[in-house]
């Protein structure tokens, strides 16, 4: 498997092993959110950047009071036709328009070239402006109206040209004025929120004392309570099945193959991904789950650090479903149950994983999915929200792409977009540019016409992890996951069975030896030498 999103390699070798081991057109507006003749062939590439955490600046280089109101009132009627940008709130809209700023363009100058970063979005106040991809015209823009939108989302490349007929006058809104301006909001909104519990809880929150040794809660017990600690200090006793989970043994075992992750330092640096890694370092080392692959220890050179994994002989789900075109619902279930039961091990664990899709799941020989790569996996405390951009286009949830902050609820929608892509071979939300697939996500799956063989069980489970609002997804609800191991689709699924690994697998593997690849594609040798980097970020490895 090849991980083309932080330029990294993955291969498999073996070792005797004893038996102590220490174990993109804008314009075009299509007329169906999906169609089974899209069905990817393609790994689909997952993308990151890191939010600004400066203060919003509240003035320009030029004042925003030296523009008129009905200047203000053009703008915002722009950027609320925009239709990306009209799901944004109006205080949203007004803060970002009292910030935007004039950039003038004399005739036959670009104002966007193809291929440049980008870090504007723009609003055509005065003349006009030709499209251009690969010298080819495709249309003019006419004033008031806005383009350049994904490059306030994340620093990505342009994908187009664009260059005034003759003397233009634009209205330009920066990147970084966007992003402070949806995150100060939300972190406004959630202060409130937790103003007013503070304020309400002495009249709804009665007081209740309990002696030294009392249970405050059980385990298995229905919850339906919660509680703020005023006084005094709980412990919370490590459980049974914890306590059985650290006796183990290793098996006697000759040889063992192993994967080892390959991670380019300097592509690490000059993308600034050096706490993801060590993010991805630090979850993987902990984590201790049969749906998670293992890490056993990391290493590094002047040239790389090195992840030792478990290797997943199996092969890659992308592969299987792309050769297969689509998966029974059988086979989808326990697919999903795999993951449903990482999600919930993770989850508990307050790892938040952020970059669901078939080209991160991983097969045993038993056929039992594994979640790898954890680029984009964070910690974060309940009740905890995070700001970076991060995931792959097709799967990201509607609050990224608003810039509204996400938490756990994002794992379910990618969940519900799983369900959709592993039966039909294709994920739900699908665009001729990155542009158009976030603006199919925002419209929403509810009106969405599912094609036929997606059965009424299983949309009804897509449908419900896949609400706009993070707050009414299924697995998010009061009884958090459970009510997606409930839910109708899973109607006489063996969970215990899938959590023991005793239920068979439709995708058991015939695995011949330690050694046997054959579950893998070919993937040409990476011929690049990269310069040494020795700043020393990775002193942990």
């Amino acid at each position: 498997m090849k991980n083309k999103e932080r330029d990294c390699h993955l291969f498999s070798f073996h070792e005797a092993q004893s038996d102590n081991s220490d174990k993109q057109n804008s314009q075009h507006q299509p007329t169906a959110y999906y169609s089974p003749m899209t069905r990817r062939k393609v790994l689909k590439q997952a993308l990151h950047y890191n939010p600004f955490k400066k203060k919003v600046r509240s003035k320009m280089s030029n004042s925003p009071s030296s523009f008129a109101d009905s200047v203000k009132k053009l703008l915002t009627d722009a950027l609320n036709k925009n239709q990306y940008l009209r799901r944004l709130e109006l205080q949203q809209v007004k803060d970002m328009v009292e910030c935007m700023y004039e950039r003038t363009y004399q005739q036959g100058e670009y104002v966007v070239t193809q291929g440049e970063a980008g870090n504007h979005l723009f609003v055509l106040a005065e003349g006009k402006l030709d499209v251009f991809q690969h010298n080819k015209l495709l249309t003019s823009i006419t004033v008031w109206t806005t383009f350049g939108e994904l490059a306030i989302l994340y620093n990505c490349t342009r994908t187009a040209s664009v260059r005034a007929v003759n003397k233009v006058r634009t209205w330009a809104l920066d990147r970084e004025v966007f992003q402070n301006v949806m995150r100060r909001t939300a972190e406004t909104r959630h202060e409130q929120y937790r103003n007013f519990l503070r304020r309400s809880a002495p009249r709804y929150a009665p007081a209740t004392y309990y002696d030294k040794g009392d249970f405050v809660i059980r385990e298995g017990e229905e919850g339906s309570t919660f509680y703020i600690l005023a006084q005094g200090k709980v412990t919370r006793p490590f459980s049974n099945v914890t306590l059985r989970g650290s006796q183990s043994t290793v098996d006697d075992i000759s040889y063992v193959t192993f994967a080892l992750k390959v991670i380019k330092k300097k592509h690490v640096v000059d993308n600034r991904q050096e706490e993801h890694i060590h993010s991805e370092r630090k979850i993987l080392a902990e984590a201790r789950s049969p749906f998670v692959v293992k890490l056993y220890r990391t290493f590094r050179d002047d040239k790389y650090v090195y992840m030792l994994l478990e290797a997943c002989l199996g092969g890659e789900i992308w592969s299987l479903l792309r050769d297969r075109g689509s998966f029974d619902d059988a086979t989808a279930r326990f697919c999903v149950g795999c993951v449903t039961e990482a999600f919930d091990y993770l989850h508990r664990k307050g790892v938040l994983y952020r970059d669901l899709k078939p080209e991160n799941l991983m097969l045993d020989t038993e056929g039992y999915i594994k979640l790898v790569d954890f680029g984009f996996a964070k910690k974060i405390r309940c009740g905890q929200k995070t700001w970076t951009f991060c995931g792959t286009p097709e799967y990201v949830a509607p609050e990224i792409i608003l810039n509204k902050g996400h938490n756990f609820s994002v794992d379910f929608w990618s969940l519900g977009i799983l369900v959709f892509e592993l039966l039909t071979g294709s994920p739900p939300f699908s665009g001729s540019d990155q542009m158009m697939t976030y603006t199919f996500i925002l419209k929403g799956i509810e009106k969405m016409d599912f094609p036929k063989k997606i059965t009424k069980r299983p949309e009804d489970l897509i449908r419900k992890l896949c609400r706009r609002n993070p707050s009414e997804r299924l697995g998010n609800l009061k009884n958090g996951i459970t009510d997606i191991k409930k839910h109708r689709w899973f109607n006489g699924f063996n969970w215990e069975g899938l959590k023991a690994r005793t239920l068979v697998s439709p995708l058991k593997r015939n695995v011949t030896g330690p050694t046997d690849h054959g579950y893998f594609d070919s993937y040409p040798p990476d011929e690049d030498n990269p310069p040494d980097e020795l700043s020393g970020w990775d002193m942990d490895f």
